[in-house]
């Protein structure tokens, strides 16, 4: 059994969030615009840059995790010469090294497609031993960040000058874009830092549908999370028998007949289920194991 929570007004707002902002302090107008506090951004970006932020309201927070396991795709300006202690503009040099020369930075890239390893940045959010990393490597302590699977799907240079590198990448969630700049220097021969980053997709989801968070009026400017959202998260799509909705919310055990599939999606499939009304409302994730339905998420009756 499920116990629903009560709805309300829920949505998705792209937001352009500009450089010099933490993505917390790009929430706070939109708490006040929407009138709630039940917002929850998808993916944070550092205050030196700017891009999409994927930011979901009312209960729409609930399928936070699906958002957040999207891939992304960057565009970075790495200055190569020089490393920060944050690895971004905003920290103290740490170390200087000649140019790589482009023969040397196109030599390195293969080797950075697809699966890798790679280790955090120092000023990272990431935990270490119960505390965020950057937290500790403010106090000055030594750390030593272990390595994670990331992967990236596509990456490409798309200019070199005056030691300046302009790259463009899509990939795997929790990749560090200052540290493939920090191991990509390295690999050429050199040492890097990211000057400039902007995030121009978050899955389905474009930077040029976003807005500036001081656009935003109110709910009526949120997107909806309705079946084409729903594929685009990589969840099959359902529609719930007429007159069912109630034995969905109260968490009742389902018979796999109450459900059609919006988009040709068999019941078989092992990717969990978004399931809407027939009014088109989104009522919650299923997921399915060995053909057989258990609950995911529920939302409360309107």
């Amino acid at each position: 059994m499920v116990a629903p929570v009560s709805l309300v007004r829920a949505g998705i707002a792209l937001v352009a969030k500009p450089m010099g902002v933490t993505s917390f302090q790009a929430l706070g107008p939109l708490k006040r615009i929407m009138a709630t506090t039940r917002l929850g951004h998808t993916g944070t970006l550092d205050s030196f840059a700017s891009g999409l932020l994927v930011i979901l309201v009312g209960n729409l927070t609930r399928l936070g995790a699906f958002f957040t396991a999207l891939d992304k795709r960057y565009v970075a300006r790495v200055r190569f010469g020089e490393e920060t202690a944050t690895l971004d503009p905003e920290g103290e040099i740490v170390a200087r090294a000649p140019l790589p020369t482009l023969a040397a930075i196109e030599a390195a890239l293969p080797a950075f497609r697809g699966p890798i390893m790679q280790a955090p940045p120092a000023y990272s959010a990431v935990h270490v031993d119960g505390e965020r990393a950057s937290d500790r490597a403010r106090r000055g302590e030594a750390l030593v960040m272990k390595e994670r699977p990331v992967t990236i799907h596509e990456l490409e240079l798309l200019a070199y000058e005056g030691g300046d590198a302009i790259i463009s990448v899509r990939c795997s969630s929790g990749t560090y874009i200052r540290s493939l700049a920090r191991d990509l220097a390295k690999a050429a021969g050199s040492v890097a830092r990211l000057e400039a980053l902007e995030r121009s997709w978050v899955g389905p989801f474009s930077l040029a549908q976003a807005r500036p968070v001081g656009q935003f009026s109110g709910p009526a400017d949120l997107l909806p999370f309705d079946p084409a959202a729903a594929i685009g998260l990589g969840l099959s799509v359902h529609v719930l028998a007429k007159g069912r909705e109630e034995a969905f919310r109260n968490g009742q055990r389902l018979a796999p007949a109450w459900l059609s599939p919006f988009d040709g999606s068999a019941l078989a499939a092992e990717s969990p289920l978004a399931v809407f009304s027939e009014a088109g409302s989104f009522l919650g994730v299923l997921g399915v194991t060995d053909s057989e339905l258990r609950y995911m998420m529920v939302l409360g009756a309107p």
